[in-house]
């Protein structure tokens, strides 16, 4: 399979959580989730409000159409609740690269085990059935809780791209770019899966 393969949407399963292809009809669980802990009130993530949920889920599937991007839905594999969404995304396919991104999980999921194991699905497949040279991870400077996340994956530190973009509410951001080499994946591997098994 070569790294085109990413553009076919396809369920990733784990454990924990299973990460199925974005769809209009999980908008009711997507609402639930970010509701819970109200995520979108956090003004350095760029998670939709209720009210803008639907346009949101519009605008992954329409990126998905150009190849961009490939949008999940995260399903808790418990009881079927949907706790959030993540990506594919800025898909190079000459390197080949991806991107993980746009990521969030209802407040309650977190430090459940249920973002690790999203991360290990998404880059065990990135790497070893895409054959990808890199996944690389971005966030805004101010989003501590996120770099803490991906550090502890073990990502490299790539730099920081000043007044990198203008956010959603006019804010210029600085993002924090983070990579993972394919050399470097049977370590970062190795350490996701010890953080699960600690979980069971």
């Amino acid at each position: 399979m070569t790294i085109a393969a990413s553009l076919t949407p396809l369920t990733l399963t784990g454990r924990l959580i299973r990460l199925e292809p974005l769809r209009r009809d999980h908008l009711e669980g997507l609402v639930a989730a970010a509701r819970d802990g109200q995520m979108w009130d956090r003004w350095y993530t760029g998670v939709a409000t209720p009210d803008t949920m639907a346009d949101q889920i519009e605008e992954r599937l329409r990126l998905q159409e150009s190849g961009w991007m490939l949008p999940f839905t995260t399903i808790r594999q418990a009881d079927d609740t949907v706790i959030g969404a993540t990506t594919f995304c800025d898909i190079a396919l000459d390197v080949p690269r991806v991107e993980i991104g746009y990521t969030w999980n209802r407040e309650s999921a977190h430090g459940t085990g249920t973002n690790p194991e999203s991360k290990l699905l998404l880059m065990t497949h990135a790497f070893e059935t895409l054959g990808c040279e890199c996944v690389r991870f971005q966030t805004h400077w101010m989003n501590q809780q996120s770099r803490t996340a991906i550090e502890r994956l073990g990502a490299h530190l790539d730099g920081v791209l000043r007044c990198d973009r203008v956010d959603g509410e006019g804010r210029l951001r600085d993002t924090v770019v983070y990579s993972v080499v394919a050399r470097e994946w049977p370590m970062v591997k190795a350490g996701l899966e010890h953080r699960l098994r600690r979980r069971r």
